[in-house]
């Protein structure tokens, strides 16, 4: 019908008041049944479409959640992003959805977009070298929640959906331990979040509590070309690795080049366990041994805290979610 369609076309079509054609949207019970219907198969027939921003300023009720991630390119994020827009979809809402590329100055940036955009809440997994929550607080004070999820702050005067990644480590280590490796090579992320130091923690208190003679060398790596450098110089060492530990599904990416371009065969020449969201582990053989954490569940469980921020109106909160091994042929 050519010109965007709006409640006064409807109404002036069906002739009747625009007030009549927002209560029949809305199914109020003042309403017709043959009143709602015509309005309806108008709205259908016209492509009608609400304007949020009307709709905002009339209800002060906002149906667009931010979501800021270092990258949605990684798998985990993936998963989480399709599984909070899932859910966000069944609650009538829509994601605003955005990418910081690990820039702490674009996340920053992000998060004035999301407050200008009156969003209902925002989700956020944090850049690898944001320390000033400054902004964050700002932000919540203003009245828009703010769930961090994934890597997460130290904070624990804020809202906090993620896993449990000193027990993950503890998994991975007892899974180690019982296999009767000997000479560990653990490869972290970055050492800034506090989702490595947990997991470093977990993994390397768990071996020293568990046995003394099990040798346990940590290195970093920042993405897969690292990890595979850094495997490929360990096993051209006199004292090799019986077995690489891998903290995410980047680095694991880059220890599978390694392992390919050696023409290494696990687990005889090398043993291989990761924390993983299960993807990539599936793509070898035999299949990685993984710590599973999906990242469908913490985005189901990150829509629910929302839920509860409406309710409630909570303002701190931590939800944690638990993992298990997946056992492979790796190790």
């Amino acid at each position: 019908m050519g010109s965007k369609a709006t409640l006064k076309n409807i109404a002036g079509i069906l002739e009747i008041s625009i007030s009549t054609v927002s209560r029949a949207l809305k199914d109020h019970p003042d309403i017709a049944q043959e009143t709602k219907r015509k309005v309806r198969e108008l709205a259908e027939l016209m492509d009608y479409e609400p304007n949020a921003f009307a709709v905002y300023l009339r209800t002060n009720e906002s149906k667009v959640i931010g979501l800021i991630v270092p990258e949605i390119s990684n798998y985990f994020y993936h998963s989480f992003v399709s599984a909070l827009e899932n859910e966000a979809r069944k609650k009538g809402y829509t994601l605003l959805i955005l990418q910081s590329g690990n820039d702490s100055a674009v996340e920053e940036a992000n998060l004035r977009l999301c407050k200008l955009n009156r969003v209902a809440c925002i989700f956020v997994a944090l850049c690898s070298e944001t320390r000033d929550l400054a902004t964050f607080n700002r932000i919540g004070s203003s009245g828009i929640p703010i769930v961090f999820f994934d890597k997460v702050p130290e904070d624990n005067n804020c809202i906090k959906v993620c896993l449990a990644d000193r027990d993950i480590g503890r998994l991975a280590a007892r899974t180690i331990v019982g296999k009767g490796k000997k000479n560990v090579l653990a490869m972290f992320g970055n050492p800034n979040l506090s989702i490595t130091r947990k997991r470093k923690q977990g993994l390397t208190e768990e071996i020293k509590k568990l046995t003394p003679f099990v040798n346990v060398s940590t290195v970093t790596a920042n993405n897969s070309s690292e990890a595979k450098a850094i495997l490929i110089e360990a096993m051209e060492k006199k004292e090799k690795p019986d077995t690489v530990f891998c903290m995410s599904d980047e680095i694991l990416t880059g220890v599978i080049m390694g392992i390919n371009k050696l023409g290494l065969k696990m687990p005889q020449d090398i043993a291989v366990i990761a924390i993983s969201n299960g993807f990539i582990p599936k793509l070898t053989n035999p299949e990685i041994t993984y710590i599973e954490t999906s990242g469908a569940v913490l985005g189901k469980k990150a829509m629910q805290t929302f839920t509860e921020i409406l309710e409630k109106g909570i303002s701190k909160k931590l939800d944690v979610i638990n993992s298990k091994l997946v056992e492979g042929g790796s190790i």
